[in-house]
Order: C-alpha cells, then structure tokens, then sequence
C-alpha cells in the first residue's frame, strides 16, 4: 500500500505512470470535469475502457418536488463541475473551455460510459486501473489530480495492489450491474460537454446572463406578485391595441402594484401612457376590484370616453366602469363631478386609484391655518392621502407624469409616499436597502445640491448617477418605469410599430404688435400693465384695522378658505389676474382687450355700487367668472372652488382709499384700451403671419399631401378670435376644414356632419386624425376631414394626433414642460409622417427681457397689502432658481424640440429600472425552464455595428465579497465589462443598466447563431484552442474593476473615511468566476 499526498506525490503522476495503451479504468465519485480530463488527456485516449459512476444522483430524471432544495442545489452543482469545480474557474477563466469541451466530448463518444446512483443511499468514492486500486477519490477534478491547491487541509488517497485491488473491481462491477439503483447518464453528460463548445445563439446567452444575475430575485418572487392571467386581461381589447413596449410596462407595473403597493409611470411624452394604465385598470376591473381615475378637470373628456358606451370609444368591448373625478374635488365638500355627487362619494373604497398628472402633488402635504392658527385645513396631497388612501379598504396607487421630478428628488419622494401611506416602515421590509426610504432621499438630495454647483462642464448626468447611492436606484427600480423616445427606438424592435418621425429644427416667428406706425408696442404696454395695482380683488386690503375681525373668517362653511380668510385669497386671485394679463397680452391683441374691457366693466360697476350704496349695508363683489379667462393650468388653482362672493359692511372698509386705487386703475386701463383701438384683424401683425404660415404650408406640405395644422393657444378668446378670422377664408380660398375645441366652447367647424349630426370634443378629433383615431370603424358614413385644428391645452395631453406633421405654438405657455407636451400630440411612436414640424410665435421683445417682465410682475403682486411699503423685490431664492431654469429651457426651445427628460437640468429618473429584463426572464423561462443547467463560460458571438464596436462583453461574478464598491454596483456579485478590441472599456461595471441594454439590443430575438462569423471567429482562435487574446482582454476588464475600486479606497482614505486602504484585497482572476462572454466581431 501506498500514500498519495498530492503534495509530495501527486495522483496525477500516479496515474500517467499506471495509465497505458488498453487499461481499464473505473471511477467512483461525485464529480467528473472536462479540466481533468485535459490533465490526462495524452493517456487517457489510448486506454480501453472508462466506466465512470456518479455517488450521489447527478443528470438522474429527478422527480424531487421544491421542499426538497437542499438536495436539489448541490446537485445543480455536480452537474455544473462538467466545466470545472469552484477551483477550476482560473483554468475556465483562460477560456479554453470551447476546445477542451470538444475534444473531451469526442473521447466519451468512444471510450466511456456514465451512470449515476439513482437512490439516496451514500456511496464511498474510489477508483480502480486495471489491478490497481485508489481510496477515498472524492471528485475528478483538477484539485482531486493534484494539479490544483483546491481547499483541502490534507489529502491522504491509499494506493492499493492486487489481490486488495480485486476487491475494490469486484464492488464496482456488482454497484455497476445493479440497474435498481443506476441509471446510464452518458447521453446527458455529452448534451451538457457539448453545450459547451456548440455554437450558441445570443439570445440563448442574452437569457443565461439574466437567469444568473436575476436568479434571486426568481427565488423571491411569489406568484400573488405576477399578473395572473387567469383573469383573461390578455383577451381584452385594450391588451391586443398595446405595443410590445406598452406591454413590458403594463405586466411591470401589475408587479409593482402588487409587491409595493404603489407605481410610477413616468414614460416620456408621445409613449402612450393612458393605454398603458387602460390595460391595468383592466386587469384589476377583471379581479373585480373598484377604480378611481383622478385628473385634471382639462383631461375628463379623455378618461370619460374610454369608459363609455361610444361609437367612438376603441375599447367600448372591455366595458371599463372606473370612477372619474378632479384633482380639484378633492377639496370640495359638495357640487357634482360627471353626475355623481361630491357629498355622497364613498372615496375609501376604492382598491386602485389612478392619478394622471401625478406631479401635481409633488409638493406634499401641508396644514394651513388662519392668522390666528386656528381651523386647521388640509391641502390637496392630504385629502387623497387621508380620504382614499388611509381610509377603508387597502388602496394601491398607480401614479402617471411624464414630469414626476421637477428640481428635487423630494418631489419623487412625497409621490412614492402615497404608496405605503407615509409610513417609511411600511415600504422599507419591502426595499432590498440598507438605509431607510427616508435616510435614502435625504443623502440623494444632499448629493444633488453638490452636484448642481458644479461647473457647468462638470455637471453631467453621468457625475451624478456616480455620486448616487446603490440604495436610490433600487427604490427608483422598485417603483418607477420611465423610458425615453431614444430608450424605446435603441432596444425594442419597432419594425411592427414604425419609428418616431423626424423633428425639423423648429421655426421661431416674431411678429410685431402690429403694423401700425402710430400704435403702442409691446414694451409700452408692459410699462403700463405694471402700473396696475388691481385693488379691485382686494377689497379686504382696505378693511379698517378695528374691524378686521369680523372677516378673518368667513369661510367658516368649509370652503376651501376657510382659515385663511378672504384677505388670502383675494391676494392669490390678484397675483393671477396680474400675470394673466400679461399671458393674455402675449396670446392675441384680442384676449388683452376683452381681459381689459372685464376689468374695466368690474371696476366701473363697483365704483358706481360705492357711490348709490347706504352706510350699514352690506356691499357685495361679485368674480365668478374669473377661472374662466386663466388659462388651464392656472385654472387648477385651489382659490376657485367654491367661487365666492365678497361680502363686506360699508361702515367697515375704507372706501375713500379703496376708490382712490380703483380710479387710478381706471385711467390706465382706458388709457391702454385707446391705444389698442386701432389694432383690427387686418392691422394684428401676429394674425398676419399666421395666415401666411397656413398659406405656405398648404401650398408645401412637408410631407407629401398632408395639409394638416394644429394651432395651440392658452387661452379659449384667442382660440375664438383665430376660428372666426380663418376658418371660412380657409374653407374658401383652400377648400379646407377648420375646427375649434376650447373645452370652453362647444366644438366648432366648418364641415357639416349628414343628418344634422351633432359636433362634438371626441368626433372632431377623429376626423382631425381619422389613421390613428380608427376613423374607418367609427364613422364609416362621414366622407370629410378636418384638417386645420384650433385648440386650447385641454387636448395637449392624452391624445394622439398622429395624422398631423405640423404644429404652431401660437403662444408660448409659460410652462416649458406644457409645450413638450403640445408637440407630443404629433410626435409620437408609429406616425406616418417621416418629419413633423413645430413653430413658435414669440413676443418681439428679447427673451430676457420676457422673463424679467414676468418676475418683475409676481414680486410687485407679491407685496402683500397694497396700502403698506413692501421690500422690492420679495422673490425668495426657489422663484428665482425656477425663473433662471425657464430662462434656460424656453433658450433651448428656441433653437431645439428638447425631449421631456432632458429638460430637467439633470434630474431623470429614465433609464434607472431593471424591471424589464427581470419581466424578460419570466416569460422565457415559462418556454425554458431547463436553463438553469447551462454551464458556465459559453459565448456568443455578434457582428459589431457602428455604436457597438468591436471587443466583448464579459459577464462575471465575485467570489470574494469585498468589491461592492460603496455599494454603487447594483448587480453585485454580479460585474458587467464591455471591453474593446483595442483594450479600451467601453463601459464599465458601474453603468449596468447600459450594459444589460446593449446586451439586449444586440442579442434578443436572435436565436439561431450567425454561423458566417462563428466560423470566422473559429477560424482565428482555431476552435477555441488559441484563445489568448480574449484571457488578455479578460484580464484588463477584471483590472478594470479593481482598479475602479483601488481609486474609490484612495478617495475615502483620503477623505477621512474609517478603515484602512484595501482592507478587502482582490486578488484579480482567482475572485472571479466568468458566467459567459459575448464576442462583437
């Protein structure tokens, strides 16, 4: 007897001594590796026989249910020691495993059979050549041979000879005979060699890199997270009209739903958000749960229509019964909204609440009180928290806004806390964080304030997503979807869809006031308009201050004001109309004058009211009307609801003082009026160049035939004034329709429906876009078409246009987010158009002179009482940052269409999730469940294309845990390299979602190999065998990592951070295991 040591004396040299030509060689033992065949691979081709018996049950047909995992998982890796042990991952790493795999395949074909122990029974490993005999052996491999220090304290193998031996042989052959307990596995063990060295296709490798790197979050996932498709959602209409991108949200989002409670859809304009949430209302309506819709009043007609019995409703078939109400009511007490009554509404018993336009409650929850800190009152944020969310059953929140963040991550958090109700515990067992939700937003806000005082130059996306925490992009991950245009053309297929038409550089006009020599301009009308005070919506101002008392509360009935008294109010309505007297002004001669005119006719009417009214009556002021002149967004004002009368005790106010003001204002405002009498139609310079914009379009379409036009506008007068000038000249000289929808007005157009049929919102719209409002199927009876569309921003969100390659700002909205959005009506995924044009009409005063004029006007109406001396300029440092930012946006505007989420200077949450490829990994794994026996180290190999360059795409996992770097690796252990030819990383592993988007996009959906460029790629690493090249390259991408790590240690030495530098050392090849590799040749 023998000892073998594997230090003095290895049994990889036992073995070449006793292995020759014709030997029979058995082997007991638990694994067997392709690494230390290649050891013996010179002896081993010329032996007779190797029958080889796996001890424990490996490649056996296993009818094991789940429970039993913990013998399910070793064996996953005995069968995965085909392609070497944990120890062998260094000779895996040289990636000679293709060559190896081969030439160890075509040796089994001849020389050797395998079974396996099908029992449960233990079997002792050992092995026999020919009269020599080796106990214990406990696996093949590199480390068992001696060739590798594996982790062994000792290895101590006897070495026996004949006739102890014989034994041994004999024990072997009666195991080997015993077809109770093994069953022949050699067929499986070639299918698993040869995986490893067949061609393998790249979405084969696209889904083994997201099976390994996703594994846990499948251990993880419980089925009440998956949409169940029990509900028959994917049978409904609304599913079957969604593309493939609007899909991978829709199932995302069930997801979230589910496991957080509460989603944020933040897809970019023109992506089709409403569909999305359509076919999530679905499915929930199909789990019969109950649906609340919450949007702006400006966008009810949208919602209404998709759950309505209509002709024109696409969906009318999935019978959607959702409630529909306003952000607005939420603060009403009574009143109606679309028939149901306000005081009535049982609003905690809702399941699912939907809120389109989520970022208008981006700012919170705030309590107000009176001046006295009495009567308490919630603002809107804490009536949907407290009324829908917190009360009655458990309500899930799916929140919509193209614009969730405006210039703090605080805006994103009081959203997401709508979701698990303001209690951060709540969704805090849910996050895989190591920091509260709270702690997480507060860090990201503070990194953001050091990132915004950058250097311009400094101050990239790329800076801050560093500086970011692994933490924050995991909350973003669990709980919002946000894709850009650009995301959804570079990694979906979009052949079915059609592309995004291309955005001419947009075409600024700047016409005069008008071509009057003797009228005003507009510079002299602002001079004026800033002398108003508007005293008239103050009247409260000029309460004597013995009286003031009486009238701190007047709202006591609940209404919106109650607590902050009339005198607040009034001063939010004057701020309003001051502004909106200049967004007027800049919108049509036509809406300044009759805003002037109704200003006017109040204070004329209030002054003769002051001079016929006794002493001891009550005097009363009447502004119902004013939300009607604002335009949409300002409309969404709190201060409206309710729409109170003024009423005050004469003996109470001042009124000498009061009709000083009044008067005052009285002389400007005629003053203005005469000066814009002369302004007509012919002589309103702005109207003009309108009609010769339609003039020339009409006679060039940009795209061949199309004559179609919309024409936005803030406000319902201006959009009236436009309608009556152009349509009949239109319909006239061009024999064209025009239509008007205000949502002010009914609709209005020159086209005269058969039968007297009735115009209305929705009918205009899909004659206006007959292609993509299905025009064919809804009134096949109606021949003609609209194609010059009038309208206000009750149709800049939510509908899709498409038809149209044209549009004209003929105002520009204050907001610059609100003319995105206009032109999102036109430039939209699958439009026919190949390019679209917008045009811009400016006032002909220099941009920061525009800005300075509206900041000038809110600091004056800003002052708070008219009759004290204020500061200057009370602008508080936020308004001033928000008047510098749309300096810079409406700049940008001028000479680009800016997509949404390059807006925000830096603040995106797009291109954050990971949701998608995990949704990805689902569905292949329903076709493919047997994955999970890929061996590692396979390769793909793709053609490079002009924005992936040639080199490889290394996917890795580390087996030591010390190179999460600050935890800023999101995948960890898993580490992603694209690395080029020429040795330069392309990207590194700290932008995964970039790398697993590349990966995607150049290998989903391919799922046969290229086998022109494998063979090239065979060709010059002789099958695998010269491989040398892409070990180096391996190698610099593994340095790479490290290397990224040394530079993150030194900066935290250096900046006083605890620890000593490298405490964690990693050592390069050896810490990691290489899962597969794709080749861009």
């Amino acid at each position: 007897m023998e000892l073998i040591d594997n230090i003095i004396k290895t049994l990889k040299g036992d073995f070449v001594t006793e292995l020759r030509s014709g030997s029979k060689v058995a082997i007991a033992a638990s694994c067997f590796s392709i690494y230390a065949f290649e050891e013996l691979k010179a002896q081993l081709k010329d032996i007779d026989e190797l029958r080889f018996i796996f001890t424990s049950p490996t490649f056996v047909t296993e009818k094991a249910n789940k429970q039993k995992r913990e013998f399910y998982i070793p064996r996953l890796n005995r069968e995965r020691n085909l392609y070497g042990s944990e120890f062998e991952i260094k000779l895996r790493n040289e990636l000679s495993q293709k060559a190896i795999a081969k030439e160890c395949a075509d040796w089994i074909r001849q020389k050797a059979c395998f079974k396996s122990n099908r029992t449960g029974e233990n079997m002792m490993g050992f092995a026999t050549i020919d009269d020599k005999a080796y106990m214990p052996i406990t696996g093949f491999t590199t480390v068992e041979l001696g060739c590798e220090r594996g982790d062994n304290a000792y290895t101590m193998i006897n070495k026996f000879s004949a006739p102890f031996s014989q034994q041994y042989l004999s024990l072997f052959d009666q195991v080997w005979n015993d077809n109770a307990k093994m069953q022949v596995v050699t067929d499986k063990v070639l299918d698993n060699i040869t995986n490893a060295y067949k061609e393998n296709a790249p979405d084969f490798l696209y889904f083994v890199t997201l099976y390994n790197i996703f594994r846990e979050f499948l251990d993880d996932l419980s089925e009440d997270d998956l949409p169940n498709e029990a509900t028959g959602f994917k049978e409904s209409q609304i599913w079957n009209k969604l593309y493939n991108f609007q899909k991978d949200a829709c199932l995302a989002i069930i997801n979230k739903l589910e496991k957080y409670n509460g989603c944020i859809l933040a897809d970019s304009v023109g992506l089709g958000k409403t569909f999305t949430a359509l076919s999530v209302i679905k499915y929930y309506e199909n789990r019969n749960k109950s649906v609340l819709v919450l949007c702006p009043k400006k966008l009810n007609d949208n919602w209404i229509t998709y759950k309505s019995n209509y002709l024109n409703n696409p969906i009318a078939k999935d019978r959607l019964r959702y409630d529909v109400f306003f952000h607005s009511d939420l603060s009403r007490k009574g009143g109606k909204t679309n028939g149901q009554d306000l005081s009535y509404i049982n609003w905690g018993n809702y399941d699912l609440v939907v809120i389109d336009e989520s970022h208008n409650f981006r700012n919170g929850g705030k309590v107000t009180t009176d001046e006295n800190d009495d009567n308490p009152r919630e603002n809107r944020y804490l009536q949907l928290m407290n009324r829908v969310i917190r009360s009655g059953v458990k309500t899930k929140v799916l929140m919509l806004s193209a614009t969730p963040v405006n210039n703090r991550f605080n805006d994103l958090k009081n959203q997401i806390q709508l979701a698990y109700e303001g209690e951060s515990e709540k969704i805090d067992e849910l996050l895989n964080t190591s920091s509260s939700i709270d702690d997480i937003f507060r860090q990201a806000q503070k990194e953001y304030n050091i990132w915004a005082k950058l250097p311009a130059e400094e101050r990239t996306t790329k800076e801050l997503l560093n500086r970011l925490s692994f933490d924050f992009f995991e909350v973003l991950d669990s709980v919002t979807i946000a894709r850009s245009r650009k995301h959804i053309e570079q990694y979906y297929d979009t052949a079915d869809i059609g592309k995004f038409p291309t955005r001419l550089t947009p075409i600024p006009r700047r016409p005069d006031l008008t071509d009057l020599n003797s009228a005003i301009n507009y510079n002299e009308i602002y001079e004026i308009v800033s002398r108003l005070n508007l005293a008239i919506y103050t009247p409260s101002d000029f309460i004597l201050a013995s009286r003031v008392e009486k009238y701190i509360d007047t709202d006591s009935d609940g209404g919106y004001f109650a607590g902050r008294g009339m005198a607040g109010r009034e001063k939010g309505i004057r701020r309003l109309m001051s502004i909106n007297l200049l967004k007027r002004l800049e919108s049509s001669v036509n809406s300044f004058r009759l805003t002037l005119e109704r200003i006017k006719n109040l204070i004329s009417s209030t002054i003769d009211k002051l001079a016929t009214i006794e002493q001891g009556e009550n005097f009363e002021l009447e502004l119902e009307d004013i939300s009607q002149n604002l335009d949409y967004d300002d409309r969404e004002t709190d201060m409206f609801i309710g729409g109170k009368k003024t009423r005050i005790a004469l003996q109470d106010l001042d009124h000498i003082a009061w009709r000083r003001y009044l008067e005052e204002d009285m002389e400007n405002l005629n003053l203005l009026l005469l000066m814009l009498a002369d302004i007509t139609p012919e002589h309103d310079s702005k109207l003009q160049q309108l009609v010769a914009d339609l003039r020339y379009k009409f006679a060039n379409p940009i795209n061949e035939g199309n004559k179609k036009v919309i024409i936005f506008t803030a406000f319902s007068d201006t959009a009236e004034y436009l309608y009556d000038c152009l349509a009949e000249p239109i319909k006239v000289k061009h024999g064209l329709h025009t239509a008007l929808v205000s949502g002010d007005v009914e609709a209005r157009s020159t086209l005269r429906l058969p039968q007297r049929e009735k115009l209305d919102f929705n009918k205009v719209l899909t004659l206006f876009s007959p292609i993509s409002k299905e025009k064919g199927t809804i009134y096949p009876h109606i021949q003609d078409e609209i194609d010059v569309l009038i309208a206000t921003d009750c149709i800049s969100e939510g509908q899709n246009l498409q038809d149209c390659d044209y549009l004209i700002n003929y105002d520009i909205h204050w907001n610059p987010v609100r003319i995105i959005q206009r032109f999102g009506r036109i430039d939209r995924i699958g439009s026919r158009n190949k390019v679209i044009q917008l045009v811009n009409y400016w006032p002909n005063v220099t941009l920061d002179e525009y800005i300075d004029l509206k900041g000038r006007v809110e600091a004056r109406m800003k002052v708070s009482v008219l009759t004290s001396t204020g500061d200057d300029n009370p602008i508080s440092p936020e308004e001033k940052g928000d008047l510098e930012y749309r300096r810079e946006q409406l700049k940008r505007l001028q000479s680009e269409v800016v997509d949404i989420e390059e807006m925000n200077t830096g603040v995106s949450i797009m291109d954050l999730g990971l949701n998608e490829f995990r949704m990805d990994l689902l569905a292949y794994l329903k076709e493919h469940p047997n994955i999970e026996h890929t061996p590692f180290g396979l390769h793909a190999v793709v053609p490079a294309r002009e924005d992936s360059p040639s080199g490889v795409v290394y996917v890795l996992k580390n087996r030591n845990n010390g190179v999460n770097i600050d935890h800023k690796n999101r995948l960890h252990p898993f580490y992603m390299v694209y690395i080029s030819d020429d040795k330069d990383v392309i990207v590194n592993h700290l932008s995964p979602k970039e790398l697993l988007d590349r990966l995607r996009f150049l290998c989903k959906g391919k799922d046969t190999p290229d086998m022109e460029i494998c063979r090239e790629f065979n060709r010059i690493t002789r099958d695998g065998k010269n491989m040398q090249h892409y070990s180096d390259l391996l190698g610099d991408a593994i340095a790479s990592i490290i290397n990224v790590k040394e530079e993150s240690d030194i900066d935290s030495f250096l900046s006083g951070v605890q620890g000593s530098l490298f405490t964690e050392e990693i050592r390069g090849l050896d810490d990691f295991e290489l899962i597969c590799f794709l080749v861009i040749k």
